[in-house]
């Protein structure tokens, strides 16, 4: 069984059949300045506002790993935070099981909040190049 398990495998890589990574989450900023959104992949990739998909450094991978799994609470409960007039920046991010969305302000008291916005601010720094 091991044996026809193996050359499935190896006929499948030889004609080219590569396996998808899944998306572990879509972040989209709006504010002042340029909208930013982010998809970024298990694989290890990110795309920038729709651009070509760039490798993301390992450290930043590990944190958006890490970020979909606590995120993934809130994205169940479908978690929409109110904006105050005195926030800056608006935050959706869409995950696998939902869509969260809130304002900059509310980093102050959700500590999982606080890292999707040092993630973004990281993420637009070190992997999405000028301009993002």
């Amino acid at each position: 069984m091991a044996l026809a398990v193996l050359l499935l495998l190896t006929a499948l890589a030889a004609c080219g059949v590569e396996i998808q990574q899944p998306d572990l989450f879509l972040l989209k900023r709006v504010g002042e300045g340029k909208t930013l959104t982010m998809l970024v992949n298990d694989s290890g990739t990110i795309s920038c506002n729709g651009e070509k998909s760039r490798m993301l450094p390992d450290p930043l991978l590990l944190q958006a790993r890490d970020l979909a799994g606590t995120l993934d609470k809130d994205a169940q409960t479908k978690l929409n935070l109110p904006v105050p007039a005195n926030s800056v920046f608006l935050y959706s991010i869409r995950l696998q099981d939902g869509t969260i969305s809130f304002p900059d302000t509310a980093a102050s008291k959700h500590t999982e909040l606080a890292q999707a916005e040092l993630f973004a601010t990281q993420a637009a720094a070190q992997a999405c190049g000028p301009g993002a």
